[in-house]
């Protein structure tokens, strides 16, 4: 099969693989349809220690099931499909409470870290658990629902901080995830709903989504805008979309006192964290990791229009040109935010 693959850090060839054989538990589906994710990017020069080459990535994926194997039951080849991003045991006491994306033996789909190495869906086949499939919507094309994998990060990281009836919501990142962020906030029932960044377009982006006011990130002056906003006392609730050390610092002082951090940005291991202004103002901060259980609402919700994934997406493309297309979001060309590859 065909596969695009990064051989080196920096370096992804179009190869030809072995196509992977479905074990007893779980289907072979043939990929329609893989999102490059922006973990994806990051991993292309190694920084994240999380893309550790040869390694085919991808994990916000699409397709149809082309065989099953001996042990499942309840699919059919030819059934429209997507998948977790996350392959959990079932077993493990996490898995037994539900939660999922916590699983003591957990793997993400392509991604290869010092504990395992998983391949991912920038291929024409991928074998992955039937525990972990979904049924496509009929009206999902199989581009929309190689989108969805970020809407349920954004709705797990949602239900991690409970919203009261028309709180405030400051979301810093307008990348993918906080774009999804944005939309399911709305959905939640934030009444007023703040997107920080410091790219305008991306600003834009969110504008047309339903922001109810945008931030130009722009250091101190940042914090002092954000607090106009609210008349002096900070957002309810932060979601830290970004995963830096300048923008951790930026949640933790536009968050009221009483306030909600959530930190859904995930690049740099390590960060300072300003500790007095957490304790003295009795900051909650809530880590959330991937999605546990948001497919199927998120799924019905992108079907019904509810959520968009139509202004997010920036191009599709052919798997074949997909260094070309990597290179263009690594070197972060204006106005490219979502790509989607096809096999």
């Amino acid at each position: 099969m065909k596969a695009l693959q990064l051989t080196a850090y920096r370096q992804l060839d179009y190869v030809d693989l072995p196509e992977p054989v479905p074990g007893p538990d779980e289907v072979l589906v043939a990929i329609k349809a893989c999102g490059i994710c922006g973990s994806d990017v990051h991993g292309l020069d190694g920084s994240t220690g999380r893309r550790r080459p040869p390694l085919v990535m991808g994990h916000e994926a699409a397709g149809v099931i082309a065989a099953v194997g001996a042990q499942v039951t309840g699919w059919s080849v030819g059934e429209r499909v997507t998948f977790d991003s996350t392959i959990s045991c079932g077993h493990c006491e996490h898995c037994r409470r539900g939660e999922v994306n916590l699983c003591d033996h957990r793997r993400v789909l392509g991604v290869s870290c010092e504990d395992y190495r998983q391949a991912g869906a920038f291929a024409e086949y991928l074998a992955v658990p039937a525990r972990i499939l979904y049924r496509l919507p009929e009206k999902l094309t199989f581009e929309q629902a190689a989108l969805i994998e970020p809407f349920t990060i954004a709705a797990h990281a949602l239900r991690r901080s409970p919203v009261g009836l028309n709180d405030t919501a400051a979301i810093i990142g307008c990348g993918m995830i906080g774009l999804a962020l944005l939309q399911v906030a709305r959905l939640a029932g934030y009444g007023r709903i703040i997107m920080i960044d410091s790219a305008r377009d991306r600003l834009d982006a969110a504008g047309r989504l339903g922001a109810s006011d945008l931030v130009v990130s722009s250091g101190d002056e940042t914090v002092r805008e954000v607090l106009d906003l609210t008349g002096g006392r900070g957002v309810d609730r932060v979601f830290e979309a970004v995963g830096v050390a300048a923008t951790v610092d930026l949640a933790v002082k536009v968050v009221r006192r009483g306030g909600h951090v959530t930190l859904v940005g995930n690049v740099a291991p390590n960060v300072p964290l300003p500790l007095q202004l957490v304790v003295t103002r009795e900051i909650t901060l809530h880590g959330t990791c991937a999605s546990a259980g948001e497919y199927p609402a998120c799924l019905d919700l992108m079907a019904r229009g509810l959520l968009t994934a139509g202004p997010l997406l920036s191009a599709v493309a052919p798997l074949a040109e997909g260094a070309d297309w990597f290179k263009r979001l690594y070197d972060r060309e204006p106005g490219l935010m979502k790509v989607v590859l096809v096999p």
